[in-house]
């Protein structure tokens, strides 16, 4: 059985589409500001905070042990889909670890600091640091993934982390998410505050479509599992309309190929007036999940048309993360 996890500012909470529910989980003991569900080990997930470090869940969110970096600012995890055991945690200040253990064990990525493109960094709200606010690792190969600063760069690493590559010219400045299709594993899409951005080449180069939308900043990116062509976005009119429940513009765009982006209204509302939702994949051909501060959304039809499956107790201000995790 596949299940979904949502982290609101506060706690995580899991997804239950028969009773359309969304039940708090017992941990992790801090604030929450990530997910990641492990596409290797059934029932394991894996939760970033503020202060507690990573906490990692082996029964399907229902509990949660701590396993490192306490007393480290954990904004981004990523579990390798080519390697069992192996999770990445990216920091605030910038930094990328590495865990080859199922995070028995951790040792901290050396070189981030040293890229050129480094003093530039800094995060707008707080612009004296800067954050990993995602990490996408490669679909078949356990050395390779890709960071993102936030905000300044999106780099890469093809040895493990042991050295990285610079932001390329042309690239996103300030990417939010970044996801990569299993059949198409060179081919990147990003959604970032300056734009959608998508590369043929694993980042060597970039271009960015944007017939179609309407607006440009963008918060969260997925892909139909069963076809790297069809791509959905989650945009809104600038980051004070993405993400706070209540002032928000939140939209739905989903785009097929080389065609234009079309805005989806099946299941959202028109004009739009919902924080820009989570997205991710689902585990089969068609099927996609997305959270905003109504509830949780499921599509089995490429991102065509959504059905709301699960409400939350109380309505959150803020989301965090969207994770599925494998039965």
């Amino acid at each position: 059985m596949t299940r979904v996890l949502v982290a609101t500012e506060s706690q995580v909470l899991v997804v239950n589409p028969e009773r359309g529910t969304a039940s708090p989980t017992d941990g992790p003991h801090d604030r929450p500001t990530s997910l990641a569900g492990d596409p290797l080990v059934p029932g394991r997930a894996w939760c970033g905070t503020r202060r507690g470090g990573v906490f990692r869940s082996d029964d399907g969110g229902a509990s949660w042990e701590p396993v490192g970096l306490e007393g480290r600012l954990i904004m981004s995890l990523a579990a390798s889909p080519a390697e069992p055991g192996l999770v990445w945690a990216g920091t605030e200040p910038s930094e990328v670890w590495r865990s080859a253990d199922g995070g028995g064990t951790w040792e901290r990525a050396p070189g981030l600091e040293a890229l050129p493109s480094s003093p530039e960094w800094s995060f707008p709200p707080k612009p004296e640091t800067h954050h990993v606010r995602w990490i996408a690792c490669h679909p078949a190969d356990p050395a390779r993934l890709w960071a993102a600063i936030e905000a300044g760069a999106l780099v890469s690493t093809a040895d493990g982390g042991r050295t990285w590559r610079d932001r390329v010219p042309g690239g996103p400045y300030d990417t939010h998410e970044l996801a990569v299709h299993p059949d198409a594993p060179d081919t990147l899409r990003v959604s970032a505050g300056d734009g959608y951005y998508e590369s043929p080449d694993a980042g060597a180069t970039w271009t960015s479509p944007d017939d179609g939308l309407e607006v440009g900043y963008l918060r969260s990116v997925a892909i139909d599992p069963g076809d790297p062509e069809v791509v959905l976005i989650s945009a809104a009119s600038g980051p004070r309309t993405a993400y706070v429940a209540g002032r928000s513009d939140g939209r739905l765009y989903r785009r097929v190929g080389e065609d234009r982006w079309e805005r989806v209204t099946r299941g959202w509302p028109d004009p739009a007036n919902t924080i820009a939702p989570l997205l991710i994949g689902g585990a089969r051909a068609g099927e996609l999940w997305a959270a905003d501060e109504r509830g949780v959304h499921r599509s089995d039809d490429g991102g065509t048309g959504w059905r709301r499956v699960a409400s939350y107790p109380t309505s959150p201000d803020h989301l965090r993360g969207l994770a599925l995790v494998r039965g």
